[in-house]
């Protein structure tokens, strides 16, 4: 007999943190997320000043078998000029029964807060975090903020009725296999740049308020056009410039600004999954912060996260100045493995761009909508 059990106490609340570790307690690629990272997002990030979402477990008897989010974002809504929920926080046994129950039980939550278009996931809670489901590149692990799952999970949700939205790709390369024009290019592509009155630096982390509130400006003009784009608040961005700070590296944070004004920037990220997939059940005490902390200086893969150009800017060679600066820092400090992603399937300028300097598709994600 199934059950499902609405998530209302910090006692369910572990429980539905902790679910994914008992599921993928023999998986080698599996990577835990930091318990106190996710209890956070789930309960004071921003995002629930102008949204909300409802957790809610499966049971099987006394064991736990699946778990869901149903999510109303009102910004996007708002934004977008849409009427739709989200579900996210999905993982489930290899179960139809089980999966059919948790979408119906979400469905029905954004449906009584008035949904009547679409229910889209899985996103936790836009784009802008953790999105999209594997179906392609089960054979490693995760990079840093992105997501994993069973290869099940995919006909779970094709027979509950969903259908693909769209594709999010990750491209990837393997030591020194890449086209390395834009470093040899570098310093030429610099002078064109200054021409304009465009100079690459690197992000002041000294002044990283003043920078932060100028790189949001960037980050919500420059995807504005995104399938599924919702701006990020004030609060949101800041929450997340924080949380990238304690793991960022400087020469990875850089900006294209002309006359004061930024007009694009580019992030590249330490894989830190490398050093989490240690931390058993994503607990930082006893003993996780010490392998954090033992582990962090060991880490050979770097994933570019976010790499953006305000409209106006896009093709004078901006992308390419950053894409260079990045890989000549890549092979300076000797990584062995890179992953740019993810980029939507139908962005044709920045995927080519990524063709052109050899990145293998290598990963692909999926997000699925029907009619609600």
């Amino acid at each position: 007999m199934k059950n499902i059990v609405q998530v209302n106490s910090k006692k369910e609340l572990a429980t539905f943190i902790d679910f994914p570790h008992e599921l993928y307690k023999n998986d080698p690629y599996y990577v835990p997320e930091l318990f106190i990272a996710q209890r956070d997002l789930l309960t004071t990030h921003p995002f629930h000043k102008h949204s909300s979402l409802q957790c809610f477990l499966a049971y099987e008897g006394d064991k736990v078998v699946g778990r869901i989010a149903g999510i109303l974002n009102n910004n996007h809504n708002t934004y977008n000029s849409r009427n739709d929920g989200f579900w996210g926080f999905f993982d489930c046994i290899d179960d139809q029964e089980t999966a059919d129950l948790l979408f119906a039980t979400a469905a029905k939550w954004v449906k009584d807060k008035g949904v009547d278009q679409k229910f889209i996931g899985p996103v936790n809670f836009s784009t802008n975090e953790a999105c999209g489901l594997l179906v392609q590149g089960f054979d490693s692990s995760p990079f840093l903020l992105q997501t994993y799952n069973y290869p099940y999970y995919a006909g779970l949700i094709e027979k509950a009725g969903f259908a693909k939205q769209v594709d999010l790709i990750a491209w990837h390369w393997v030591g020194a296999g890449y086209d390395d024009k834009s470093v040899r290019l570098l310093n030429a592509l610099q002078e064109r740049l200054k021409r304009n009155n465009i100079i690459i630096r690197k992000v002041n982390l000294k002044n990283f308020k003043d920078e932060t509130a100028k790189l949001r400006e960037v980050y919500n003009s420059a995807w504005d056009q995104n399938t599924g784009f919702v701006p990020l608040t004030d609060d949101e961005f800041d929450y997340l410039a924080k949380d990238l700070k304690l793991i960022l590296d400087a020469d990875f944070a850089l900006v294209a600004e002309q006359n004061g004004k930024i007009v694009a920037f580019g992030l590249a990220l330490p894989n830190f999954n490398e050093v989490l997939q240690k931390v058993k059940k994503g607990r930082l005490l006893p003993t996780g912060i010490f392998k954090i902390l033992l582990n962090k200086s060991k880490v050979k893969s770097l994933r570019i996260y976010a790499l953006g150009v305000v409209d106006g800017y896009r093709k004078m060679g901006i992308e390419a100045c950053l894409y260079g600066t990045i890989i000549k820092e890549y092979q300076k400090k000797g990584y062995k493995h890179a992953e740019a992603g993810w980029t939507l399937e139908n962005n044709t300028l920045i995927n080519e761009a990524i063709i052109a300097i050899k990145g293998d598709p290598y990963k692909k994600y999926r997000i699925y909508e029907k009619a609600i």
